[in-house]
């Protein structure tokens, strides 16, 4: 059966968070910013249907999916891309699924090998994040 990561957490620590976002060409000041904040992680889980609420003093961030089922993704508030729109020669989309007790986001867009993987050990969620090679590990506890 899957973890259930419902929560508050707040950020203990962020390990290659300067790497992953200067693959998402991010800009130098922003980057700045990011690396400076703690921000607070709110998970909403009912079954397979997820809210995710991201706080911080700099952005906001929300998504909602349920797992199996490709969604639109806006990262406005992150790094300002989206991840489902079609065109006639590319696909964009997000999908997630549990993968060995590991929550897994596939995103695919403007970015190669991007997505994200949350599952808990111990009394700590952990976050991995990846885009074309960089990959960030974060590490949260619950509030």
């Amino acid at each position: 059966m899957p973890a259930d990561l419902s929560g508050t957490w707040n950020l203990l620590s962020s390990d290659s968070l300067e790497g992953y976002m200067l693959a998402l060409g991010i800009d130098f000041a922003t980057r700045k910013i990011a690396k400076l904040l703690k921000p607070q992680k709110v998970i909403e889980q009912n079954g397979d249907s997820f809210t995710i609420h991201r706080y911080s003093s700099l952005r906001n961030y929300l998504v909602q999916f349920k797992v199996g089922e490709e969604f639109d993704e806006d990262n406005k508030g992150l790094d300002n891309r989206k991840c489902k729109e079609k065109t006639q020669a590319l696909h964009f989309a997000s999908l997630v699924t549990w993968d060995k007790g590991r929550l897994t986001c596939v995103q695919k867009g403007e970015k190669k090998n991007r997505g994200w993987t949350h599952w808990i050990e111990g009394d700590k969620l952990h976050l991995e994040m990846f885009c074309e090679g960089q990959v960030c590990k974060q590490t949260f506890q619950r509030a």
